[in-house]
């Protein structure tokens, strides 16, 4: 039991355990599938047709994260500062709205709190940038190509940027002429043009907030899937204009997705002139140029026409970029005696 205990508590703990990293890409793969299926359930005809897979789909990725916060609480150092930190909040928000949905309380029965559940079910994208952070601090990234690295960063960016804000024009302004919206608005006017003895209306959904109608030929987001393709044509800065929000708080979301979009361009467009310099022009990642490197290197390695052991050494630590070259010509200036002492403040 011992051992097991041990192995678990490295597997949530020890950044530099294998089975660690195994652990963690198999929750951002449960992540990722999840935030698939929270998709998928706002489209009507698939959840008719495939409701028994949805709820096991949904049932098991819960439990997945109901026993990852555990672990997390019991393996944690100061278990109360974990409940209240910020990737603890994160944790218990991307599992308490599916297990209130679960036991589906009596208190849940409002259409706005199940709407407000469901949105909360999306912060579990929020996992993944804790993932990005300990991938940039981990020991296993200084050995990583820098530009991989940056690159899967991205991409977990790109990710949870689109679906959060999909998941939120779709739950602001989607859902108010969903089929259920307008199905249970129609039979509340239905109701009182029976009590009332009058013809009924026909209900139209309009801004909660400025109480503007939206017209039938403007109720774009019928479902999170193509909530995300006004998404990426946001971030991208295309802007066909095939869709666009009509509420108030619609277009605050898209606001936010329009600045998101332009600092996700900015980034990736510094990633990939990065690698054109690397690819066509030899520039090193630490910026410095190859071929003057290499010019370098040769001219302090010769010295009267004899290889110095010492300064073969040097280069190649400038070589494998442990030390500039700056900080090699400070070294190969020294006296000999004070050799040992330079060298070993870089060991440190």
């Amino acid at each position: 039991m011992r051992k097991i205990h041990d192995f678990l508590d490295r597997m949530f703990t020890d950044h530099t355990f294998v089975w660690h990293r195994h652990f963690q890409t198999f929750i951002a793969l449960v992540i990722f599938v999840s935030c698939l299926g929270i998709a998928l359930e706002t489209l009507s005809d698939f959840v008719e047709a495939h409701e028994q897979a949805v709820t096991i789909f949904e049932h098991f990725t819960l439990g997945i994260f109901v026993l990852e916060y555990i672990g997390n609480f019991y393996f944690a150092k100061n278990r109360l500062k974990f409940v209240f930190s910020f990737w603890g909040l994160v944790d218990l928000l991307s599992i308490l709205p599916s297990l209130l949905l679960f036991l589906n309380t009596s208190a849940l029965r409002g259409t706005r709190i199940l709407r407000v559940m469901r949105v909360l079910r999306v912060m579990r994208v929020l996992k993944l940038a804790r993932q990005a952070m300990e991938m940039m601090g981990s020991q296993m990234a200084k050995k990583r190509n820098p530009l991989i690295l940056n690159l899967n960063i991205y991409l977990i960016t790109l990710f949870a940027v689109t679906m959060i804000s999909s998941s939120l024009m779709y739950y602001t302004e989607g859902v108010l002429y969903a089929p259920s919206t307008i199905s249970e608005g129609q039979a509340a006017l239905d109701e009182i043009a029976a009590q009332t003895g009058q013809q009924a209306e026909v209900f139209v959904p309009t801004d909660p907030i400025t109480g503007v109608e939206i017209p039938e030929d403007k109720r774009f987001f019928q479902s999170i899937p193509t909530a995300v393709w006004w998404c990426l044509v946001t971030l991208t800065t295309t802007g066909y204009g095939d869709l666009y929000p009509v509420t108030l708080i619609g277009r605050v979301i898209a606001v936010f997705t329009m600045f998101s979009g332009l600092i996700l361009f900015s980034i990736l467009m510094n990633i990939v002139g990065k690698t054109i310099m690397v690819l066509l022009f030899g520039e090193t990642l630490d910026g410095n140029d190859k071929p003057e490197a290499a010019t370098a290197t040769a001219s302090a390695v010769v010295v009267d026409n004899t290889v110095n052991p010492v300064i073969a050494a040097l280069a190649l630590l400038q070589r494998e970029q442990i030390i500039t070259t700056e900080e090699a010509m400070m070294i190969a200036a020294k006296p000999r005696d004070d050799l040992s002492k330079a060298l070993s403040s870089f060991a440190r």
